[in-house]
């Protein structure tokens, strides 16, 4: 058990750019992605199979000038990671500290 973690920088100089980068997050969403920053997301990944499919799926849908890094920590290693949040700063809809979501809890 394990979870992806992926980083990216995409350009949002044009109207366009702007769309392709809000798309490129919508779909992380829809696929299980947590927001843990404005662009860091990671999501649970069960095998080094699951993991592969969905660095495939990110090569399919990462916009044109994206750059995108993919990461792969085991739980424990996701379970030793510390947040500091200095005390004035917004949390907004981010996650403190995503824990395992319910429906991975059972493997």
């Amino acid at each position: 058990m394990g979870w992806v973690m992926v980083m990216f920088d995409l350009p949002v100089m044009t109207d366009e750019e702007r769309r392709a980068a809000t798309r490129f997050r919508k779909q992380l969403l829809d696929d299980g992605y947590l927001m843990i920053q404005f662009s860091v997301y990671a999501r649970p990944c069960v095998t080094y199979e699951a993991l592969d499919t969905h660095t495939r799926v990110l090569g399919k849908i990462v916009p044109e000038a994206g750059n995108v890094r993919v990461m792969f920590f085991t739980d424990a290693q996701w379970a030793r990671a510390y947040t500091v949040i200095g005390p004035n700063y917004a949390q907004g809809n981010r996650e403190l500290d995503p824990a395992m979501p319910k429906q991975v809890e059972f493997w």
